[in-house]
């Protein structure tokens, strides 16, 4: 006797064999505009992710909902007026990965018609899951995520791949899926940070006395714990070093952006900036080689309060480097570190 269910029916398998390959650019994240409400509800989200703070939620979100999320705001948006593109109404971080993003999608179409190039905010918006669901939606049976940090920390390039994994646990068929790894020694990107370095020493009448790195800052416990990011910040500030030809004195390295009372990663920016001033420097250039793109903590923290600092103590001429952005060096960059991990995923 023979039975008549024939199991599931028949499906066109044109969807199913082709398939498309996903490039996923993803920065930190940005309030979706410079107001209070926005504000408060990016830095909400971003201070919740137990990845930046490693607290037990009793403890640290009655703080935060408190006197965190009722003082906090208004400052950031006062920050955020000064470098906020009106035109755009966006910020810089927000401008600059959308065409890191367009110009990345060029160079990728010349590579492989089945590329489709994306991005997207790990807090605020496009947010991670909208944008690998229309990667999704768009035949994308292969995903590239691409972090854009170049030095690896679990508060920045984890929380990511945390959130990625998330979200693709909740979905029927997972894509396959690549993450970039860190790029803090690459020789494209030394190249490219010390391509930034000559090119500005180029067009200065007199050098700079001193060149300043200086990476986001990080708690001492986080390394302790066996976090790789100064050591990663180290390795990058000696092959630029090695790549320029100076000396640790000439160029050094230093840790910005510190909030709350833990110890953080020393020397400080701003403290290092006081001491050569009062020391007699006079001329100091700052890059910020841990930044893929120009935000918040390049454009106001280190461009308008650490030059006033400068400035205060005795300095006089602060120059600072832009981020690689969405020039043709950055978007090279990209381009390189992108088809290095596509390997194997491209038919030649």
């Amino acid at each position: 006797m023979h039975s008549n269910n024939q199991g599931p029916s028949k499906r066109d398998t044109s969807e199913i064999s082709a398939t498309k390959i996903g490039v996923l650019l993803v920065n930190l994240g940005t309030p979706e505009h410079c107001d209070r409400i926005s504000v408060r509800k990016f830095l909400a989200e971003f201070l919740s992710d137990r990845r930046v703070i490693e607290l037990s939620p009793w403890l640290w979100q009655p703080i935060l909902q408190g006197i965190i999320l009722t003082t906090r705001p208004g400052k950031v948006v006062r920050a955020y007026r000064k470098i906020w593109l009106t035109d755009q109404d966006e910020s810089p971080l927000r401008f600059f990965t959308r065409r890191q993003a367009e110009e990345l999608a060029l160079k990728m179409s010349d590579y492989s018609p089945s590329i489709v190039v994306s991005w997207a905010m790990r807090y605020g918006v496009p947010p991670l899951r909208d944008s690998l669901e229309q990667l999704r939606d768009q035949g994308c049976k292969k995903i590239l995520v691409v972090p854009l940090y170049p030095q690896y920390s679990a508060t920045s390039t984890a929380t990511v791949t945390d959130k990625v994994f998330d979200i693709l646990k909740t979905w029927r068929w997972q894509p396959a899926l690549r993450t970039l790894p860190p790029y803090f020694d690459h020789p494209v990107y030394i190249r490219a940070l010390a391509d930034t370095v000559t090119d500005y020493l180029a067009k200065v009448e007199s050098r700079p006395e001193t060149i300043i790195a200086s990476y986001h800052g990080l708690p001492k416990q986080c390394v302790e714990k066996g976090d790789p990011y100064f050591d990663q910040c180290a390795e990058t500030t000696r092959l630029l070093r090695e790549m320029l030809d100076v000396d640790d004195h000439y160029l050094q390295m230093t840790f910005q952006s510190r909030f709350g009372p833990k110890k953080w990663l020393e020397p400080a920016t701003d403290q290092t900036l006081i001491q050569l001033a009062q020391s007699g420097v006079k001329r100091v250039m700052v890059l910020t080689p841990g930044f893929a793109v120009d935000c918040l903590e390049t454009l106001e923290e280190i461009g308008i309060q650490n030059r006033e600092i400068f400035v205060k103590n005795g300095g006089d001429r602060y120059d600072l480097l832009a981020c690689l952005n969405d020039s043709e060096t950055g978007i090279g960059l990209l381009n390189d570190l992108v088809r290095q991990q596509l390997e194997g995923w491209i038919e030649s």
